[in-house]
């Protein structure tokens, strides 16, 4: 970093900032890193030499010499610069080598016409720069590498969306993605839709496993009579009437049965977000089946009066 800077003091000139006539004024500014040299120059009529000294964060508050942070202005340590035949003086000042480490923050260099401290300056001629000095910084960028996405989904064969465009169905890898946040809808039919940010880093993969919630709906058993046994795919669902809910939505078999009458097997589609009524009738079982039934009549006996009965019938239709 170069940086031109003069002075002037009582016909002393600060070049590329002011130009001073004579008595005390204040310079511009300078902005550095800790560690640059910073040149500064000027004019100097009627003076053989001027003292430099600097003020600022956690420095006496008397001033130090430039090139030693540790020197004391007010125990008469300066930075002497001698002033050539044309009036003409040069410093460079090394921010790195001044016997310590400056803070960052923002100093005042003071050039003087004499070996005076920030106290003794009455009577003096001066001039001053204000010098912002920051750390110096390193900017490194990393290349982006593209990521990968891993979907899988439960159920499998899951419809996926990201940032609105179709990519196909669990389980699916989607490489090359540029690193960044996306926006997955995992969804199939039947099932609430399942929406998630997936963030991609640079080089990395990220896994993502949905579990999709069935859509549900309700049916409301009714029987005639009532009082009936009610199950649903073989699930005991209790006593008719009685409202069942929290049905995956799709088709289901309904059974109903109770004493005395013959029972009833149904299918059943469940709406999702539905409750749908279902009113079984009951077919009652005759005295004889259900005797049969229950062990009470042989087959013999039985397979003989159907036998005479069918001859009655017989005889009363050829008389």
């Amino acid at each position: 970093m170069k940086i031109l800077y003069t002075v002037r003091l009582a016909g002393i000139i600060l070049i590329g900032c002011l130009l001073l006539a004579g008595g005390a004024a204040a310079s511009g500014s300078i902005q550095a890193y800790i560690g640059d040299t910073i040149p500064l120059q000027g004019y100097s009529y009627g003076s053989s030499t001027i003292w430099l000294f600097l003020t600022g964060p956690n420095l006496p508050v008397h001033g130090v010499a430039l090139d030693n942070i540790y020197a004391r202005a007010d125990e008469g340590h300066f930075t002497r610069v001698n002033v050539d035949s044309n009036d003409h003086w040069v410093y460079k000042w090394d921010t790195n080598s001044i016997g310590g480490r400056l803070d960052t923050g923002t100093y005042t260099v003071w050039v003087v016409n004499g070996p005076n401290d920030l106290s003794h300056l009455s009577g003096v001629d001066y001039s001053t720069i204000a010098v912002s000095l920051g750390l110096p910084g390193i900017a490194l960028t990393t290349p982006m590498i593209p990521g990968t996405m891993v979907l899988s989904s439960f159920p499998n064969e899951t419809s996926l969306v990201i940032n609105n465009e179709y990519k196909g169905k669990t389980p699916l890898t989607l490489v090359g993605l540029e690193p960044g946040t996306y926006n997955v809808t995992f969804s199939r039919f039947g099932y609430h839709k399942f929406f998630t940010l997936v963030k991609v880093g640079s080089g990395s993969v990220s896994e993502v496993t949905a579990s999709l919630e069935p859509e549900t709906g309700g049916l409301a058993i009714s029987t005639s009579p009532a009082g009936a046994r009610v199950t649903l795919d073989g699930a005991d669902a209790g006593i008719s009437p009685v409202t069942i809910p929290n049905i995956p939505a799709g088709n289901h078999t309904l059974n109903v049965s109770t004493a005395g009458y013959t029972p009833q097997e149904q299918p059943v589609n469940v709406v999702a977000n539905q409750t749908r009524a279902v009113n079984l009738v009951l077919k009652p079982v005759s005295p004889i089946s259900e005797k049969q039934a229950a062990g009470l009549v042989p087959a013999t006996l039985l397979s003989g009066v159907t036998a005479v009965l069918l001859a009655a019938v017989y005889r009363s239709r050829r008389h």
